[in-house]
């Protein structure tokens, strides 16, 4: 079936990279739709056509008028004249007369010139053209990312608790500080399933170890904190602290399980602990190595993680800082006017991160020895295969696991969130943005920093992000040592953030049911408009998102707004909820509408013939009632629903054992519904809200099930 939607080209002789899991014969006819030229792809444009994809990167859904350029950056400043985020997501659609997607299977830089140079014209740009470039055809831009998505392979899927409330900061430094987290959270009734460790609970910074200091009694402290319901999550950096003495180094050092130099010795940087060595995580062998290592923690009763740091981001190598000093110590006697003070401050700024970096790295990998600046994009891939590879050997069930640095594939193995972010309105802009380009690529668990990581929030910006929060399905609160604290119990309009939180879990289980059946689908849990509409002004709306089914959301993302202007394609049906327990319905008819929205208010929308799902707030994901739901439904004709169930934490579930189908409909002034219940199904008594559009009347309907 693939064959007939899909060509694959090879050219060259390409690196492995394991991003697609059907694999499919070589076309070996002449290329179709691009031209070939001087190591270029090369297409030109329809005149309004969009281009979609891309996944992690800046600028809007359509990314036409921009240069992008693949390659794992670590850069927070996430900025419109950015060119490289932390991701390398080399899927995109033309959106035409005859749609088609590109993927460019190859693990190191590729430029995208999307009508930058030339406004009609896109240029795919490989550094070296070992390479599989796919084609893939469809009627419309859904069916392609669903093809391309089935050629990928299924997208990563957490555990349900993973879609609770998740409170970050860098850092919680000691136990006590935990303990008090969760103890303010539970004071002020503030619903918490996770909080999270970063870098300072190691032992001198070296991974997979717990300050005993500042951490007595670690064990314990994860089982209190689980009692609560809440979970234990810590950061795994990928620079290993090189030091004599330490297991992990001295294993990696005597079976030759880090990143080489190109003479073999051991390649040395720096990140937080000082200088470290990069496991070779493109080595089949190491990987096993290095993923069995997190089954210290898990042995402490810790269940998820997050990987950082692993693009690798290098803050410098010894010889870096070596010509740095020596530059300073060169120039101390002399006058510094303004050009030599520049150069001398560079000499330092310029020595993060520098891509020069990764061309003195090498891989042994069983398809050679490898320069990393080749493959570079596999990396933090890699580092995160390692730790699900070694959970599916550890764990009977589901683990969190999300990373920073990804590319295609990877979305198998764990979630991303899109890194080092500022409390900026504009990133909250560019959260909204980015997540429909992350679903194409097979990134369904993915959000944000909420509030924002870099800078210090507001209380407005964090309860307007609170607000999106609520759907995206990593909802994480997270920022940065030395900025403002951002737990929302210490604002003064903490009652209303409680409120927004409490509302993602009277939607839990409405948003788990659609992020399980995307991925057990292959399709979208986030939607551009203009993905199901194909009216001219869905096709420019990018400040608006379907979820699911039968889901919109408009969020406000600009400072001291009570309201926005809102495009409905189409009638839907406006919740507006005032408490977790009280909405208000009011019937949109199609096209432009300002709609009212005070910042303690949540509105969502229904689309004609869908329904949403609400359950009883809970204070974790552990607690919730999953026995009895309310139902909003809008019905214009018959309403057809499918709702999803598990247990949360099995391993491998199918879509057939869990998916329940619901037939709402009006007769003769009362509500009809018939069910056909799923063998994981937990219902046994339902509540009906039915709107129903032909008469503009509300019905109240319960039954037993």
């Amino acid at each position: 079936m693939l064959e007939t939607k899909v060509k694959r080209y090879q050219y060259g002789n390409p690196f492995q990279t394991d991003a697609v899991v059907i694999k499919l014969p070589i076309y070996h006819e002449p290329l179709q739709k691009l031209s070939h030229e001087n190591g270029n792809f090369i297409y030109k444009l329809e005149k309004g056509a969009a281009v979609y994809g891309l996944g992690e990167s800046v600028r809007g859904i359509n990314k036409r008028g921009w240069f992008y350029t693949s390659f794992c950056t670590d850069d927070d400043m996430h900025t419109e004249n950015k060119h490289a985020l932390y991701g390398s997501h080399n899927f995109l659609i033309c959106n035409e007369s005859q749609p088609f997607g590109i993927f460019i299977d190859y693990p190191g830089k590729v430029h995208f010139d999307i009508g930058y140079t030339d406004l009609d014209t896109l240029m795919i740009e490989p550094e070296m053209m070992n390479l599989d470039l796919y084609l893939i055809e469809g009627q419309n831009v859904l069916e392609i990312i669903q093809t391309f998505r089935t050629l990928i392979g299924q997208s990563y899927i957490p555990p349900k608790w993973a879609f609770g409330y998740q409170q970050s900061r860098w850092s919680y430094e000691t136990a006590d500080e935990i303990r008090e987290v969760a103890y303010h959270f539970k004071k002020h009734e503030i619903p918490l399933d996770s909080i999270y460790l970063d870098i300072d609970y190691m032992q001198n910074l070296k991974d997979f170890t717990v300050d005993p200091h500042k951490f007595p009694d670690f064990e314990n402290l994860v089982a209190e904190l689980k009692e609560e319901g809440i979970h234990l999550i810590p950061i795994i950096d990928a620079g290993v602290k090189a030091e004599a003495g330490y297991e992990i180094y001295d294993e990696g050092i005597k079976n030759g399980y880090f990143i080489k130099n190109e003479d073999g010795t051991p390649f040395e940087a720096a990140v937080w602990p000082g200088k470290v060595h990069f496991p070779d995580f493109l080595n089949k062998e190491t990987r096993t190595w290095f993923g069995m290592k997190y089954k210290t923690l898990i042995d402490k009763g810790i269940e998820g993680f997050w990987n950082d740091m692993n693009e690798p981001s290098i803050f410098y190598t010894p010889n870096a800082m070596k010509q740095a000093m020596d530059s300073v110590l060169e120039n101390k006697e002399k006058n510094i006017d303004l050009g030599l003070f520049f150069g001398i401050k560079d000499q330092f700024s310029n020595i993060l991160n520098k891509p020069e970096y990764f061309k003195e790295m090498y891989h042994d990998t069983d398809q050679g020895f490898v320069c990393h600046h080749e493959v570079h994009n596999l990396y933090g891939y890699n580092m995160t295969r390692a730790a699900a590879e070694a959970f599916d050997v550890i764990k009977e069930e589901r683990m969190l696991l999300f990373s920073r640095a990804s590319s295609t594939g990877m979305h198998r193995f764990s979630g991303i969130w899109t890194g080092d972010n500022r409390s900026w309105w504009s990133h909250l802009l560019l959260n909204i943005k980015m997540m429909p380009s992350l679903n194409m690529c097979g990134y369904l668990y993915s959000g944000a920093d909420i509030g924002g990581f870099s800078d210090n929030t507001t209380e407005d910006l964090l309860t307007r992000w609170l607000q999106f929060g609520i759907f995206t399905p990593l909802m994480r609160n997270h920022t940065a040592k030395y900025t403002r604290a951002q737990e929302p119990y210490r604002f003064k309009s903490m009652a209303v953030m409680r409120h927004f939180i409490c509302l993602r879990y009277v939607l839990v289980n409405h948003l788990y049911s659609e992020y399980m059946k995307a991925c057990l689908s292959n399709t979208l849990y986030f939607k551009a408009l203009a993905f199901e509409y194909s009216d001219d002004i869905s096709k420019e709306i990018e400040d608006q998102l379907l979820l699911g089914d039968g889901l919109m959301i408009a969020p406000i993302y600009e400072q001291n707004k009570t309201g926005r202007v809102v495009y409905f394609p189409e009638e839907m049906l406006c919740v507006r909820f005032t408490t977790e327990k009280t909405y208000q319905l009011e019937l949109m008819k199609q096209g432009h509408h300002y709609v009212s929205m005070p910042i303690d208010q949540l509105v969502i929308f229904i689309r004609p013939n869908h329904l949403l799902i609400l359950n009883d707030e809970a204070q974790n994901v552990s607690q919730l009632d999953n026995h009895q739901i309310e139902i909003i439904a809008h019905v214009q004709t018959t309403c057809e629903g499918r709702y999803y169930e598990d247990n949360g934490l099995v391993k491998n579930p199918k879509l057939e054992d869990g998916l329940s189908q619901i037939n709402i409909n009006i007769e003769n002034n009362e509500v009809g519904t018939q069910w056909q219940k799923s063998k994981n199904s937990q219902l046994n008594h339902v509540t009906y809200t039915v709107y129903d559009t032909k008469q503009n009347e509300i019905f109240i309907h319960t039954e037993n099930l």
